[in-house]
């Protein structure tokens, strides 16, 4: 079976500054050097969207795109404003 290309983030970029869906996923997963589960768990992410993001299955809408940009920025603070959420 043959997977269709990982498309890429940011269309509208110039091609040198376009990035795959699954290369910002996965960078943004191992900067915070989480395994899939953790990382779906702590950031309320479904954990089978997670999988099918990363092998380039299912590709993130907008609004995920904005929440990975935010947790590679600030993971502490998103963790922070995630557990004050559920207090």
């Amino acid at each position: 079976m043959t997977r269709p290309a990982d498309p890429a983030i940011d269309e509208a970029a110039t091609p040198s500054r376009a990035r795959s869906a699954r290369a910002l996923v996965q960078a943004v997963r191992w900067r915070t050097g989480l395994c899939q589960a953790d990382f779906a768990r702590i950031f309320h992410i479904d954990l089978t969207l997670l999988e099918d993001l990363e092998h380039g299955d299912a590709r993130p809408d907008a609004a995920l795109t904005a929440y990975l940009r935010v947790i590679d920025h600030a993971p502490d603070v998103v963790r922070a404003a995630l557990g004050r959420a559920h207090s």
